[in-house]
């Protein structure tokens, strides 16, 4: 978790990203902006660069797939085409630009694009709004790739997301929770053996019989 802006993003709970998008964030064009970056798992320059032209069609009709442009991307690496979700398609319905500009979220009178640290200020001021610590603009790509990775979704799908070089990059976002250890750990409880002893709060013993008072380990 991120103290003083050091340390790893937070990972957000539902809880606090419904706190966030009805309690902390103000405008639609806020929103929108976070929403972005949530549900296309996007890092905050990507999202402060789009281009009005890559979310909408020309009838203020928001499209089915966004498009994150090879140039704007960490790297260049390439091109990504994110499909839009309800949930990210109600944001940006709620939020298009008027009147239309060349960037999705322009800067002060509409000169250039907002900067990813006025973005930063914007949501710190959010979670302080609602009591959130931790948070970062880079917290809501921890979280979605995160959820994905949960959910059960390949790693080469995930990467096509979030268009991180390799996998081994990628790994580096995706946090493991301690009841996933303990679950991962519960299922080796499969591998019995014959002849195993079982045993009572670690003293007692749970499967045993007594015979003319000798007790018997099953």
């Amino acid at each position: 978790m991120k103290i003083d802006r050091h340390g790893r993003a937070k990972i957000l709970t539902v809880t606090e990203i419904q706190l966030l998008f009805a309690q902390g964030l103000q405008t639609n064009r806020d929103r929108a902006l976070f929403g972005v970056c949530l549900y296309c798992a996007c890092r905050i320059a990507e999202c402060c660069t789009l281009r009005t032209a890559d979310v909408y069609e020309r009838q203020g009709k928001v499209r089915s797939e966004l498009i994150i442009r090879k140039g704007n991307t960490k790297g260049k690496l390439a091109t990504r085409s994110i499909p839009v979700i309800e949930e990210l398609r109600s944001l940006l319905a709620n939020y298009y630009p008027s009147p239309r500009t060349w960037f999705l979220f322009p800067g002060r009178h509409d000169r250039g694009h907002i900067h990813p640290d006025s973005a930063a200020r914007i949501l710190r001021e959010a979670c302080s709004k609602v009591g959130i610590e931790g948070a970062s603009s880079h917290s809501f790509r921890r979280t979605a790739l995160t959820q994905m990775s949960n959910a059960g979704i390949p790693l080469r799908v995930i990467q096509e997301v979030s268009g991180h070089r390799n996998l081994d990059e990628l790994q580096k976002y995706l946090e493991v929770q301690p009841e996933q250890v303990k679950g991962a750990v519960s299922t080796l409880s499969m591998l019995s053996y014959a002849g195993k002893k079982t045993y009572l709060d670690g003293a007692g013993i749970t499967d045993c019989h007594e015979k003319e008072g000798m007790i018997n380990i099953q």
